[in-house]
């Protein structure tokens, strides 16, 4: 494997962006996480080994930092994914599908910033500053404008991030299931996620699911008696 040129002597932060910028390409080369050692990003890097413990403690420091850098790309897919102009209920259906579109673009990085933990790392300061407060900031503007009753936002964030990481986790986890087409699954996962909630706020917040489903039941048939009147 050819190194890179050799960074000079004193551009600690600039050696630092190059061996996170190689565990990057291993990983994404490889699409493995056990492809990524010490001795392969130093060989990438063109440096050695001890040159890398200067800035990372170990493997999985050196693996936090690199996902974490992907992940604030996450940021500009979010921004990019919607119109301020639209509503918000619109908005949060089309970050929860850049959300997904994203993981199922960086699996191997995703996987790994999901895992469990015991404790907040980059990964996370990262996706609650970004993901999370584009999701938060959207539901307290659906509140604003009466479509979702005003609460703590915090609940409903957490359960759209839950539909968006949960269709996500699936996908990539089990890719020989008859999804049909990854996205258009994701979109209504979605649909129910934020739709559903608002259908339920409409009903009634201590409506039983047997009363959801009348409800749900009786609306069907209102909608359809027009269809059939018309036929």
């Amino acid at each position: 494997m050819t190194g890179r040129p050799r960074s000079p002597r004193g551009s600690g932060g600039r050696l630092r962006a190059e061996i996170i910028a190689a565990t990057r390409e291993l990983l994404e080369r490889t699409g493995s996480v056990g492809a990524v050692s010490i001795r392969a990003v130093a060989g990438l890097v063109g440096v050695s080994a001890p040159s890398i413990y200067r800035h990372f403690a170990d493997k999985d420091a050196l693996i936090e930092a690199a996902v974490a850098e992907v992940f604030e790309a996450l940021d500009t897919a979010m921004q990019a994914a919607v119109d301020p102009a639209d509503p918000p209920a619109l908005r949060l259906h089309r970050l929860g599908l850049a959300y997904v579109r994203f993981a199922l673009d960086h699996p191997e990085q995703y996987r790994l910033a999901t895992i469990p933990t015991t404790h907040q790392g980059a990964v996370d300061m990262v996706l609650t500053s970004g993901a999370f407060r584009y999701f938060a900031t959207t539901v307290e503007e659906a509140m604003a404008d009466g479509l979702i009753d005003r609460a703590d936002p915090t609940p409903l964030v957490l359960e759209l991030w839950a539909a968006a990481h949960g269709i996500a986790s699936l996908l990539l986890a089990k890719p020989y299931l008859p999804w049909g087409d990854p996205m258009t699954v994701a979109e209504r996962v979605l649909d129910a996620a934020c739709f559903g909630h608002i259908l339920g706020e409409l009903m009634g917040p201590d409506k039983s699911p047997a009363e959801r489903t009348q409800w749900a039941m009786d609306l069907r048939t209102r909608i359809r008696e027009p269809r059939s009147s018309a036929n």
